[in-house]
């Protein structure tokens, strides 16, 4: 069985479990039995039978974005790594000092 490492952010889908152990010979498969154990992780996961936008999935360390997406073969020893996308940044603070601001120095 693949070994599945489950985010931080997504632990409380799976019962706290950082990793899951499921079958399957492809992510997709991989990705199904994860879901058939643990149902509530479905909508953070796919939308409309698709790989939500801000997952990212490696197999292997290997983006299934640049394999063969949720067709990529799985290793029965392998290991399926789901990663939410990190994006955005932050907004100047009222208290920053205005060098730090995005102006510049003295800005």
């Amino acid at each position: 069985m693949a070994t599945v490492r489950i985010p931080t952010v997504l632990r409380k889908r799976t019962g706290g479990d950082a990793k899951v152990e499921a079958e399957g010979a492809t992510v997709g498969e991989v990705l199904s039995n994860v879901v058939a154990q643990h149902p509530t992780i479905d909508d953070s996961l796919f939308e409309d039978g698709k790989l939500r936008g801000f997952i990212n999935v490696y197999v292997d360390d290997e983006d299934v974005r640049y394999l063969d997406g949720l067709d990529s073969k799985v290793d029965p020893d392998g290991e399926v790594a789901i990663m939410p996308a990190v994006a955005g940044g932050a907004q100047r603070s009222e208290h920053a000092p205005r060098h730090l601001s995005a102006g510049g120095a003295g800005a």
